[in-house]
């Protein structure tokens, strides 16, 4: 499991990650070039439409970037292989020293 985990962690850090950042950098760049087309036409009074859709389609595509990153976080970090995160199977029990019960049940 070990190295099934250290493979998935290399696969995450070399393959997923770089591909979601260069996608999340062309969506980047697309909104700011449908931004630059959509002030250049308020000044001629053209139609401002293909503008409005590169901003549009490049917000989608950051959007879809960011969801992608959160699923494949959220599976790494569900089944503990610590490709994301580096730590393996999480064990952090560190969060329930802060839960406190009420007052019902503890008679504060």
């Amino acid at each position: 499991m070990e190295a099934a985990s250290a493979l998935l962690g290399k696969i995450v850090q070399y393959v997923i990650n770089p591909a979601i950042l260069l996608i999340f950098a062309a969506g980047f760049v697309l909104f700011l070039w449908g931004l630059v087309l959509f002030i250049w036409n308020l000044q001629s009074g053209e139609a401002s439409n293909p503008g409005k859709q590169h901003m549009l389609y490049g917000l989608i595509g950051m959007l879809i970037m960011v969801s992608v990153y959160g699923i494949v976080t959220l599976i790494d970090d569900t089944f503990g292989f610590g490709a994301v995160s580096g730590s393996g199977a999480s064990t952090d029990t560190t969060r329930l020293n802060d839960i406190t019960a009420p007052c019902i049940f503890s008679g504060c």
